[in-house]
């Protein structure tokens, strides 16, 4: 063993700081955040929500082809951008729209790529961010890459990768686990335990106690956090980063939370689960909590709140504005952006469809 056996167990029960009423919850080893930061919380949750309402009212619009909502969620969203810094790397699944917006990027251009238009639609390199994926679980190991690269230059640089309770049940997963062990990369692993992959259960895809513990055959020391807590996410990730970039290695932690909508647009949630299901997690959404909670600490009052409300709507007008506007298209991107130098190959395709394109122009 090259770990204590004793470090890699996590908590018992989910770390709370701040209960479902919004009152405070003693926990030994963590206090709850400053302040200041649970209000930049509240404000970025009450974006996230919005943006996750406009989402969803553009895909009925059709100007997006699928939509994967994080609501209810939007705390693992937020907490997980809030606790980096600028230098440090986020890697999004198909399903963290919300908190690539939270980290700064062009809620437009977080949407190109479930609009349907090419590639990610924001510089991955300049925003920090990689591109959403939607396989389950590649992306981890990607993010394995990116950290032991910061480590072997000697840059203080954390990755933060997120992924699901389905993911979990990939190879991927458990491959990308190992060798981050191993090579000590400063990556945490963040699952939002939503308990559903689709419309599996998670009784139906692990034994395990919990998902936190499948860390403990790699070393990977894990933890289990409430994922409606955006106090106890920013103490428990805030904690996991700070060790990852101290060099104790990779960090896993499982945020329970519940998707409360559809997986996506596409999906009838009414064939798996029942309404009765859904209905006690609406009473521990993680904005009432928190509101409740800074209210009752004096830290919002109601024009403060009207004003993040303000500022989630010119998030969500930003939104319809960009998304409602036609993407002029050109058949050379299809090939531009494959290879840095064309092959052969490339070239051919790309001189067949303008072929075609060319007769049709002509027969019209």
């Amino acid at each position: 063993m090259t770990r204590d056996a004793a470090l890699l167990l996590p908590s018992t029960e989910p770390v709370t700081l701040i209960d479902p009423d919004g009152h405070p919850v003693p926990h030994v080893g963590h206090d709850l955040p400053d302040p200041q930061a649970l209000v930049r919380a509240y404000a970025a949750l009450i974006s996230a929500r919005r943006f996750n309402d406009q989402a969803n009212a553009l895909v009925r619009q059709g100007r997006l082809a699928v939509y994967p909502s994080s609501h209810g969620q939007e705390a693992c969203q937020v907490a997980c951008v809030q606790v980096l810094d600028d230098g440090d790397w986020l890697f999004p699944t198909y399903r963290d729209s919300a908190a690539i917006v939270a980290r700064g990027v062009d809620p437009v251009e977080t949407l190109t790529l479930l609009r349907g238009d090419w590639h990610s639609g924001y510089d991955p390199h300049a925003t920090r961010v990689a591109p959403q994926a939607t396989p389950l679980a590649t992306h981890l190991l990607h993010a394995v890459g990116v950290a032991h690269a910061a480590r072997l230059r000697g840059e203080p640089t954390v990755v933060m990768a997120l992924c699901g309770d389905g993911a979990t049940s990939e190879g991927d997963f458990h491959e990308a686990l190992n060798f981050a062990a191993v090579f000590r990369t400063p990556v945490i692993f963040f699952i939002q335990n939503n308990e559903y992959a689709i419309s599996v259960p998670l009784a139906r895809q692990t034994a395990a106690p919990s998902l936190a513990h499948k860390g403990i055959g790699y070393g990977v020391p894990g933890e289990r956090v409430d994922g409606n807590d955006v106090a106890a996410l920013l103490k428990v990730l805030g904690t996991a980063v700070a060790r990852a970039r101290a060099g104790e290695g990779p960090q896993l932690v499982e945020a329970h939370t519940y998707r409360v909508q559809a997986h996506t647009n596409a999906d009838d949630p009414g064939r798996y689960r029942s309404a009765d299901e859904v209905t006690p997690w609406l009473a521990r959404d993680p904005i009432t909590r928190l509101e409740t909670h800074l209210r009752g600490r004096g830290l919002l009052d109601d024009d403060t709140a009207r004003g993040y409300a303000e500022q989630a709507e010119h998030l969500a007008g930003r939104m319809r504005a960009g998304l409602g506007e036609d993407t002029p298209s050109d058949y050379r991107d299809l090939f531009a952006h494959v290879y840095a130098e064309p092959t052969p190959q490339l070239r051919e395709q790309q001189a067949l469809v303008a072929d075609e394109l060319s007769r049709e122009e002509v027969r019209g």
